[in-house]
């Protein structure tokens, strides 16, 4: 056969009409015994497989939810894809995958839409790093429900919005080393065009200024290679060395720690340090890394279970789901604490 066997094939091999194999595919109760065993060894004879295609444009239903990745600076990427896959799995939905990396233009998220819209998605969900998504989103007229996974406001009332507080969870890193006693902590940022990097800035610069702290602002792009030249940096610094670093992610606070550990600096008794994520293995740094933990697999579930009620008419949601802080070894007050 030059060609997939078809369900006519498969009516042929079991002598039945393809009435009644379609009756077999989809579960029909009316189907005796004998002649669903014979068919379903017609299928297994002849490998047939279902055109999953044909079946959605015919009932207007694929029951797929697309997910688009904008961004390369997507670290959590496959937590966040373990919690959509396994909710949208609960739901009975199947997932579809397109992705843009680099630096994508509008012109290539639409694309990447109409790719999955053409293919009858019924809901799609955007994991994006950076604003273009929000850009061209709010532009469109996608015609299914649109969920965007990121940091920063979307301000088309036709999109849900999930995110982990991002700036909430800065102010948890930096209150939390102001209650040691620091009075000037450093920030090593990721890079500030994506959302989470200037939330965290903005989380880090608002409460110092609220206890009337100060700190160092150096850009990075979330890459150990970036936090161990950062923290180099700092050390070499004219003026003295800050009693606190807080590293845009845990892979740049592993920079640091291995720049300090150069340098002969000593953490946390000569400077404490604290990332964000909570990476796995962060608990087995020397020392031990002080983070803040994000859920992303509870991120990714939640974007699903909001398309899942916009599928059902619900209107669109807005969810910033809090992180918490894990205090380990790599933090302590400074030897010259505040009073």
């Amino acid at each position: 056969m030059d060609r997939p066997p078809g369900m006519m094939d498969v009516a042929r091999e079991a002598g039945v009409s393809h009435i009644t194999v379609s009756r077999v595919i989809n579960g029909h109760p009316s189907v005796r015994p004998e002649t669903r065993t014979r068919v379903e060894a017609a299928i297994e004879k002849l490998g047939y497989r279902r055109n999953s295609v044909a079946r959605a444009l015919k009932s207007r239903r694929s029951s797929t939810i697309g997910v688009v990745i904008v961004g390369s600076d997507l670290f959590e990427l496959p937590r966040i894809l373990l919690g959509v896959e396994t909710a949208a799995k609960e739901a009975g939905y199947w997932v579809s995958l397109a992705s843009r990396q680099g630096e994508s233009t509008t012109g290539d998220l639409v694309e990447t839409l109409q790719r999955l819209t053409d293919q009858s998605v019924e809901a799609i969900a955007v994991v994006a790093d950076r604003p273009v998504a929000v850009e061209a989103l709010t532009r469109l007229a996608i015609g299914v429900p649109v969920a965007v996974v990121m940091s920063g406001n979307v301000p088309s009332p036709d999109l849900s919005f999930v995110e982990v507080d991002q700036e909430l969870g800065a102010r948890l890193a930096v209150r939390h080393l102001l209650d040691l006693g620091h009075g000037d902590i450093a920030h090593l940022t990721g890079a500030l065009r994506t959302f989470d990097a200037r939330a965290r800035v903005e989380g880090w610069q608002s409460e110092l200024a609220a206890a009337g702290a100060e700190g160092a602002l150096l850009e990075g792009d979330f890459s150990a290679e970036s936090g161990f030249r950062l923290a180099h940096e700092l050390c070499t610094a004219g003026a003295a060395l800050p009693t606190a670093v807080f590293a845009g992610n845990d892979q740049m606070a592993m920079g640091a720690l291995a720049a300090f550990a150069e340098r002969g600096v000593r953490v946390p008794q000569d400077v404490s340090v604290v990332g964000f994520d909570d990476m796995k293995g962060a608990g087995y740094l020397v020392p031990a890394l002080t983070t803040v933990r994000q859920d992303f697999a509870h991120l990714g579930r939640n974007a699903i279970e909001v398309l899942v009620r916009m599928l059902g008419g619900e209107p669109a949601e807005r969810h910033r789901i809090a992180p918490d802080l894990v205090v380990r070894h790599s933090t302590a007050a400074p030897r010259t604490a505040r009073p």
